[in-house]
């Protein structure tokens, strides 16, 4: 990339986005095999377009490797940033010295979380610092960053700099970080941040009638997106002092209110362009290094680019959450479901993200897709002392869905009933009420059931 000739913005944008016209497609081909409308007609009708296929827009330009990614622009006397992180899980930032980095040939701009006039951000909770700037709460905290004129001299500038820390006691576990003698993550408030639950019905007297009650705990771990692009912005103001952010962000509109909050600035003083992503999966959909690259692009009077290496998209950008979950289940010999209670724990790391929203839908999802008259969920999002967990497709759901239909496998297996039947009969109908009271439509959980054990041949005879 760096014998390219240095391009307008205008024209890195429209490279980027050149081709898109030409690659349109016809919209449709010939239906699947097996169109949604024999599964349900009447969908067909709401919706012409679903059941067909469609050519994605930028589909020529992926297969002819015409694509540009963030990596691929460059703007005239565009800088190069990196962000020093932290490493230490908790402690408190005693002292950072940048003097050495900013005695190197090619550093251009220095910045530290001191620096930053409005120094939080998140999606429900602001609890979480641009660059931490009083205390470290997990290892990818940011502490500093620098602006240099290549990737190389931005490296070896972060290495200079001396952060000297005062260690604190940490918590790695939700279920111990939610004991009163704890250490707090978010001092004085305890590590627990957000709490939901859900009542329906007796569950205690229902589960003690209940001909049979299992129980159970399941599991899932922290998992990171990986895309293939990792996070990647660049940044540049404009001789009226309006910025420019490049951003593979996933929701434009909220990353412009929180880069305006942080820089305090007027929102309409902020444009963010959306560039070709190269997998989010979730993971994009917060800020995370564009405000830094504002102010290092302010002090240094250039636009600055800044792009994550694989490793700090493991260990300073979010996950998906690790859930703990205990099921309790009462069933009568039919294998119809009297009552279920659950309890979630959610690690949510160091930070909130999207916890709040992630813990509102898997406890609403808790239960299944099952007709149950009555319920008890109870969810906790926990602090704790490692890397933040936010939005993953589906924000809790296949965790629960991991629990629930693992725990409905066993009481089949128990009770000697078959899996699919035992599903079947416990199954939504159209016009049911879900655990939150809501009526439910266009329900086709047992359709969709008989359909995909039609398709394999579940009720054939297995040799």
């Amino acid at each position: 990339m760096s014998d390219r000739r240095p391009v307008t913005e205008q024209e890195a944008l429209r490279e980027s986005l050149r081709g898109l016209e030409t690659a349109r497609l016809p919209a449709t081909v010939p239906p699947a095999q097996f169109p949604i409308e024999t599964l349900v007609p009447e969908v067909r009708q709401q919706t012409p377009a679903v059941g067909q296929r469609a050519t994605r827009p930028d589909a020529r330009l992926h297969g002819l490797g015409q694509t540009k990614y963030i990596d691929d622009l460059a703007l005239p006397g565009m800088l190069h940033a990196r962000i020093k992180r932290a490493g230490i899980a908790a402690a408190r930032i005693a002292r950072i010295d940048t003097r050495a980095a900013e005695a190197m040939p090619g550093v251009m701009a220095v910045l530290t979380g001191r620096e930053i006039p409005a120094n939080s951000f998140g999606p429900s909770l602001q609890d979480q610092p641009v660059l931490a700037d009083e205390r470290v709460r997990h290892a990818g905290d940011g502490v500093a960053a620098v602006a240099a004129v290549t990737e190389e001299i931005a490296a070896q500038a972060v290495e200079r700099i001396v952060v000297e820390y005062e260690p604190l006691p940490a918590v790695f576990d939700p279920f111990e970080a939610m004991r009163e003698d704890a250490p707090r993550v978010h001092p004085p408030a305890g590590n627990v941040y957000a709490h939901k639950i859900i009542r329906k019905g007796d569950v205690e007297r229902a589960l003690a009638e209940a001909d049979r009650v299992f129980e159970g705990r399941w599991t899932t771990q922290m998992v990171e997106h990986v895309p293939i692009e990792p996070h990647a912005a660049i940044a540049a103001w404009d001789a009226n002092g309006r910025l420019t952010v490049y951003s593979t962000l996933g929701r434009i509109t909220l990353g412009r209110a929180d880069i305006a909050r942080t820089l305090a600035l007027p929102v309409n003083r902020v444009q963010v362009v959306g560039t070709i992503v190269g997998g989010n999966f979730g993971g994009k959909n917060e800020i995370s290094q564009e405000p830094v690259l504002a102010l290092l692009a302010k002090k240094a009077g250039r636009p600055v680019k800044g792009v994550f290496t694989r490793g700090e998209e493991f260990y300073a950008s979010t996950t998906r959450h690790p859930f703990f979950m205990d099921y309790s289940t009462g069933v009568g010999r039919d294998g119809r479901i009297r009552a279920r209670k659950v309890r979630l724990v959610l690690d949510g790391g160091a930070y909130c993200s999207w916890s709040e929203t992630t813990l509102g839908k898997a406890c609403i999802l808790a239960t299944g897709p099952y007709k149950i008259e009555h319920v008890q969920v109870e969810a906790f999002a926990v602090y704790t002392n490692k890397t933040v967990a936010g939005a993953m497709r589906g924000f809790g759901a296949p965790q629960v869905c991991f629990a629930y239909e693992s725990q409905m496998d066993e009481i089949a297996a128990a009770l000697a009933i078959d899996p699919l039947e035992i599903r079947l009969a416990n199954a939504f109908d159209e016009g049911a009420a879900s655990p939150t009271g809501q009526t439910l439509e266009s329900v086709v959980v047992k359709a969709s059931l008989e359909q995909a054990a039609a398709r394999f041949g579940w009720r054939e005879p297995r040799s």
